[in-house]
Parts: C-alpha cells; structure tokens; sequence
C-alpha cells in the first residue's frame, strides 16, 4: 500500500496526474448525483491510442473498395454499348489528328526529335482509360512539361556537358516524376491538391491558355523567329513587331479559325431553331475539326504533292520517323538521380495542377466528379511507361482535351482510339500527316483552347464572392504574362496560404448576447382588407408560436437589425463562440478577446487582493482604489464557449485555455469561474478538454459540492420497452409540450432539460419511473454524467450557467444582509 501511495505521489507531483483514488471519489460522486436525480448513469468511453492505430488498419471491405477504386473501368466497361463506341471514335480520331502535329510541335520545346511527343502521348492516350475518371481528358506531350523538360535538360547539359544525351535526362526525370506520382496516387494522397484552392488553378488554366496561344500565333501566321520559350508578352509584343514579316501561311491560319467559329455558332443556331435535330447538329459541330483538318490538309496535298520539303508554299509537318525507334531502359546513375532530383518538386506540382485543374473543369462543366487521387495514379503509370517507349514527362493536355471533349467523347475509352492514330501515325499514316499546314494545327489549336480562358462574368462573380482572390487571380494571370507559368503557380498558391493563415490567425471570435425570438407565419388571409384585422390575426400568429432564445454577436458590425439589441445571458455569464476552427495560430487572439472583455465587463471578488506591492511583478497593476461605477460591474460567474465550430484541439490551445482558467481564477478568487462547454462533439476533444480538468465542477470532491446541481440532457431509448412503456413516454412527451408542470413532476420528479432543481435526499420519487429507468431504459442521459459541464447546445449551457450564477449571487446577499444585520444589532446595542 504504501509503494502504491509514493507512486501516486509520484504521478501527481512529475506529471501533475489526477490520483485515481481522488478520480474514483469525484465518479462515484457523479454516479450518486445521478441515481438521486433518477438517471441511469453512463460514462463516456474515452477513445485511446491503440483505438487511434487500429483506426489506420483496413478492413477487408475496405481493401476490396480499394481495389476496386484502381480501377474505376471495371465499373463502367460492362455497360459500354455502341452509341458510346462511335462518340469514342469519333472524338478519338478527331483528337488523334490533333495530337500527332502537336505532339511533335511540343517535342522540339523539349529539345528533342518530333518523334517523342508521338512516344509521349502515345502512352497516355493508351493507359488513361484503365485509372482515369475524366472522359474529356487527354494525357500527352504538352506546351508547359515540354518547357519544363527543355528547362532541366539545358541546365544539365550545362553541368555535365557531353556526359548524358537529352534523351537520357528527359527518360531519367520522366521515370522519377512518375514514381513520386504513382506514390501519390496509390496511398490516395490526392486530398493534397485540396489545399490549393479554386481561384489559383482558375488563373493557371487562363494563364496556360493564354501561354500556349501565344505560342500558336506566330505558327498561325507563318512567322518564324520567334522563340516561344519567353515570357507570353515578349512573344505576342515580338509577334506584332513581325507582322510584316508574315507569310501565306498566315491565309490558312485566320481562315481555319474562323471556319471553326462559323461552324461552331452556325451549329449553335440550328440546335435553337430545329430542336428535334439538336443532337445531329450537335455531331456536325464536333466533327467541324476533323472536316477543317481533313479539308487544310487536301487543299496543302494539292499544292504540294510535286514539291520537295525545301520547296514548300507553306510550312507543312514533313517526315515522320516510323516505328518506336527510341524505346529504350530509363538510366538510373545515381549521378543523373541527383542532378535531375532538384528538378522534381516544380515538375511534379506543375503536372498534378495541370492535370487537376483540366479534369475538374470539365467535371464541372458536364456534371461528374473527378477523384484527384486516382487522377494522380493514372498520370504516374503513364509517366512511368513513357520512358520505356521512348517518350518523356506527360501530363493532361490543354488543347488536345478541349478537342476530345468538344468532340463528342462518351466515356474515357476515347484515348484509346487516339493511340490507335498514333500507332497508324508512327508506322503506316506517315505519307499522309506530311502536308499537314501547321498554320491549320495552330489555329485548331487556338480555337479549342480559347473557351478556357476565364470569361469576364466569371471574374465578376469572384470580385463579389471574394475580392481579395479575385486579386489573387489577376496576380497569377499577371505573373504568368511577364514571367512564366511556374512563377505564376507559385505565387498563387503562396498568396492564398497567406490568406488561410491571416484567416486563420486573425479571424476573432464573437461575445454573444441573448435575444428573445419568435416566428410569424406569412400566411395572413389576404382577403383581410381592415388593419385592425390583420393586426389581431399576426398578434395571434405570433402567440401561436413559442419564444425562444437565439444567441447572436454582441458587438461589431452585424448582419440582423441594429434596432434589436443582444443583451448578456446574466450578469457575469458570458457567451463566446469561435467562428472556426481553435488552434495553435489564433489562439493568442482569442485568449486575448476574452480576457479583455471579461475584465472590462466585470469587477474583482475582492476589491484588494492582498499581495503586497512588492511582490507583484512590473506589469501587474495594483487593483484601483474604490470606484462607484466599477461596483455596479457585476462579478465573474461563468463563462461559456461554443464549440460548434471547432473539431480538435492542439497542445498549444489547450495550454491557452489552461492559462486562461488560471488567470480568471485569480480575478475571481475566492469565487469559483465556472467553465461551461457547447457543442464539443469531438471524442478527442472531450478527452483532452477533461484531461485539462474541465467538464466539471473544480471543487468536486467525495462530499459533493455544496453550490452547484447537476442537469442531465436525457434522451428517450427504446431499447426492451413494451407497449405500455410506449405509451407511457407518448405520455410524458404529450405532458411536456402542454407545459402541465404539475403532470410532468407525477410522472418524473427531476427535471427532463436539466433545469437545474436538485432534489433533496428525502424526496418521494414514483417507484414506476424507477422501474421503468432500470428496465427499460426509458429515460438514458445522452452524454457521460461524468462531464456535466459539457453541453448538447448553447441554450442548455447558458441555463446551466445561468443556475448556479443565480444561486450564489442569492448566497452573497444572504451572506451580506446577515453582515449587515449584525452590524445593526451592535449599533442599536452600543
């Protein structure tokens, strides 16, 4: 026993824990209050550690979900049909012509041969369908990874010249961005890309479309010399400068994009016009860029079938090499690992938002929901595949799936097809991609990447939701215009974690006020023309409904009428709400606001708290002289936090509330600061919070407290009840809402909403309701008895609150009349 004692000892002075002796006296205490008020007791079951573990274990129902998620094709192949084959082809063929120039367009960005953009998109198009949940979506070679591939490719060389080839470097950096992707995709870290916000994928997709036309201008014009690897202004400023120099390519440009916005809105007009035919028109607006491919590409067939490749009208695709010529192994030297690693972090950022914010705007556009998770693994197997074929870094493509998904695809099969014009491409269609214009493929291009740039009512929509993201937006765009889009990413995302951060740590809390509230039914008869009338019937309508209390902001600009004035709870008693989330960064505001309140709002127990001025320290002011208009402050009773809003607590707020406790007590000594809780849902939160000491009173003990009451919230169980017990609670209810206190104190002596009456020991209780408590289970309180200080709502918090106030101001003026009167008594003596 007495090892037993030290340990405690030990326990209590080391890590100031509770001793479970003085724990089990305040439980059975707690137990005891409970079975006198008739209530079955119940305690909280803590959650623990090895709960916490065991909560990471998946369950067998759960790896088959899992399995089943890699792979969202098993779901939807087994009703693949043929309406949706032929929307697959045609929007697959229609995109193959597209990607293959395209692709090998972006290739030379890359410094590498136009032959691995076809390797590139090659095995994005062929894999996406097994992992993807976009059906507008187009892996493959793309204007932004083709500069950032450029990019680390120079920089190596630069390093290591002549050590590595380029073809090594891009398959090295492919390999490794698609493992680190692959990663992502398997563990489902894609909630990752939640904590980059809508407004900066918003102003990337503006900017990369506004990026990749600028890089099609020049093309579309027949302008050459331009290097399309500068900031988007330099292109477009250096594009305007050149205009004289434009060639004939620049007729096939400007007309291949105006025959594609004539047919778009001609199309357009014929669905409003003939209605029964919008699904035909529809099909001939899809199928407008195969038609003006198909139509650049004989007019440039009939000009050049004689010509050689240094004697063309035009700027046209020329010869492609046939065949997977350049498959090869990724080469892993650590040498090369290291060099291209620094490379990573931006390559990988770069190509989930790019592919992210591509699927999720066509999700929002046709109605279906993107997982970002499986978006991610689909774009690493592809990434870890494309070396092997001989292509490098791929990622959602801007142009090719605007192109897909104006086309007409069904569902993500499309791709598919597109491979199949790629494999056609490198091996057998050759000869025909040669007269290609790549002014037609530029302008294709432009138009189908021009309906992603953010439209103006859009950007009037953020100014009014938000006007500091709407600058954040045109900081991105902006950013993107004079330097690049890297730069532009980073400066967004950057700009609206300041944001979270300032909302965060800034955010204040609200002092809430009570204020007495009905509702008025609307549906007056309108037939009633006399006001006198419709005066009776809205005062009848308004008796007709029960007041109730509503808690609003005290202070500060607030949206409900500012005639309507929110009053305190009580003297003393104070309400205060977070507005989200409490933790380590705002908790300092918060302590802060509370405190100052508190102490503005009420006045010391005791006028002079007896610690000598020497012993205080230099920024503890003295209490002031007696001031009349600080005695009409009320004392500190009770102060109420509404948890709603937060969902779990850290070290550091925790300790501010300790700290906080502890400097009230001090303000209200020798009176004891009740600290109720509202809405603390959170197991973990209602763990650490009675941990700290809350949820009961401070000075419970194993005789009970001599101020304070318990109230349960009881809840109505039908677990076991008979017919009669049904009956019974029908009854009850039915006494509750007449209000007959004298049939609800027959039927359950203590109080159902824990208004705060204790009974005494004496007090006759009906044996039926004790029976039926124990039996049945009628009446069972709905959180721990244990934690009485942690309340279902804030109403049955303030009353709670409101109680115990009440009953020690009573026990003060007591305390004083007795003083007083023995004053008197002396007086009358002397």
């Amino acid at each position: 026993m007495e090892e037993k004692s030290i340990w405690s000892s030990l326990l209590q002075k080391v890590f100031h824990i509770e001793p479970k002796k003085l724990r089990n006296d305040k439980i059975r205490t707690l137990e005891q209050q409970a079975r006198e008020s008739l209530v079955q007791p119940y305690f909280e079951n803590d959650p623990s550690i090895v709960e916490w573990f065991t909560g990471f274990v998946p369950s067998r129902d759960g790896a088959k979900s899992y399995l089943r998620e890699l792979f969202p094709a098993a779901s939807w192949t087994r009703r693949y049909n043929l309406q949706w084959m032929i929307g697959d082809a045609i929007a697959g063929l229609t995109v193959g012509l597209v990607v293959v120039p395209q692709a090998m367009a972006y290739a030379l960005l890359a410094r590498l041969s136009p032959g691995y953009g076809l390797y590139t998109s090659f095995t994005g198009v062929a894999l996406y369908w097994m992992f993807g949940t976009s059906k507008d979506i187009v892996i493959g070679a793309t204007a932004v990874g083709s500069l950032l591939v450029g990019g680390v490719i120079a920089n190596v060389e630069a390093e290591k010249p002549g050590i590595y080839t380029p073809q090594e470097i891009a398959h090295t950096l492919t390999f490794l961005s698609g493992l680190i992707l692959l990663f992502l995709g398997l563990f489902r870290l894609g909630w990752l890309i939640e904590f980059i916000p809508y407004v900066p994928i918003s102003a990337f997709v503006t900017s990369a479309s506004i990026t990749i036309m600028s890089t099609q201008i020049p093309v579309a014009l027949g302008i050459e010399g331009i290097n399309t690897r500068e900031a988007p202004y330099l292109v477009l400023s250096n594009t305007l400068k050149s205009l004289p120099h434009a060639k004939v390519d620049a007729a096939i440009g400007i007309t291949s994009i105006l025959l594609l916005f004539a047919i778009r809105d001609a199309c357009a007009r014929m669905e409003i016009r003939q209605p029964r035919k919008k699904k035909m028109w529809a099909m001939l607006s899809s199928l407008r860029l195969t038609f003006t491919i198909l139509l650049y590409t004989f007019i440039s067939w009939l000009v050049h079938r004689t010509a050689t490749n240094n004697n063309t009208k035009f700027r046209i695709v020329g010869h492609i090499e046939r065949g997977f010529k350049h498959a090869s192994i990724p080469n892993l030297d650590p040498e090369l690992l290291g060099l291209v690693a620094s490379e990573l972090p931006a390559i990988v950022i770069i190509l989930i938002v790019e592919h992210i914010a591509i699927a999720k705007s066509f999700g929002r556009i046709f109605g279906y929901t993107v997982v970002p998770s499986q978006e991610i693994l689909a774009s690493g197997a592809a990434n870890i595949l494309s070396p092997f074929v001989g292509g490098y870094v791929c990622t959602g493509s801007f142009g090719a799936s605007a192109v897909l998904s104006k086309a007409g695809s069904r569902t993500p099969l499309g791709g598919l097809f597109s491979a199949m014009i790629l494999v056609l491409a490198l091996y057998a269609l050759t000869s025909i991609f040669f007269f290609i214009p790549m002014a037609a493929l530029a302008g294709l291009i432009i138009h189908a990447t021009c309906n992603l740039i953010t439209p103006p009512r859009a950007l009037y929509k953020y100014w009014q939701l938000s006007p500091f993201e709407f600058l954040i937006w045109v900081v991105g765009v902006t950013v993107a215009l004079f330097t690049s889009l890297e730069a532009s990413i980073y400066a967004t995302i950057a700009l609206s974690f300041m944001l979270l951060l300032i909302r965060l740590a800034r955010t204040p809390g609200k002092l809430s006020g009570r204020v007495r509230v009905s509702r008025i039914d609307g549906d007056i008869d309108n037939d009633r023309t006399n006001q006198e009338s419709s005066a009776s019937a809205i005062e009848a309508s308004t008796h007709a409904v029960r007041m109730r209390n509503v808690y609003v902001p005290m202070e500060g600009k607030n949206a409900y009428n500012a005639k309507i004035k929110a009053e305190p709870p009580y003297p003393g008693v104070f309400v205060y709400r977070f507005n989200e989330n409490f933790n380590y960064v705002n908790q300092a505001r918060h302590m802060d606001q509370i405190s100052s309140y508190i102490f503005a709002h009420t006045r010391r127990t005791l006028a002079d708290d007896g610690v000598p001025l020497e012993d205080r320290l230099w920024n503890d002011a003295p209490p002031p002289p007696k001031d009349e208009s600080a005695a009409e402050l009320p004392l500190l009773r009770a102060l109420i936090l509404d948890f709603s809003a937060v969902n779990i607590l850290d070290i550091t707020s925790m300790q501010g509330l300790i700290d906080l406790r502890n400097t009230l007590d001090r303000y209200g000594s020798p009176a004891v600061v009740e600290w109720h809780f509202a809405g603390v849902h959170n197991r973990w939160t209602r763990r650490a919070l009675a941990f700290a000491g809350f949820g009961y009173p401070p000075k419970l003990n194993s005789e009970g407290t001599s101020d304070w009451s318990p109230a349960y919230t009881v809840a109505t169980s039908l677990a076991g009840a008979t017919a009669d017990d049904e009956r019974q609670r029908e009854l009850m209810d039915i006494a509750l809402q007449a209000g007959d206190e004298e049939r609800r104190k027959r039927r359950n002596s203590h109080s159902l909403r824990g208004e705060g009456r204790r009974l005494s020991k004496d007090t006759t209780r009906p044996k039926a309701i004790i029976h039926e408590d124990k039996s049945t289970g009628l009446m069972e309180p709905l959180f721990g008895i244990d934690r009485p200080f942690f309340h279902i709502d804030i109403e049955e918090a303030v009353d709670e609150a409101v109680k115990s106030a009440k009953r020690k101001d009573e026990e003060l003026n007591e305390a004083s009349h007795g003083e007083q009167g023995v004053e008197d008594s002396l007086d009358r003596s002397q």
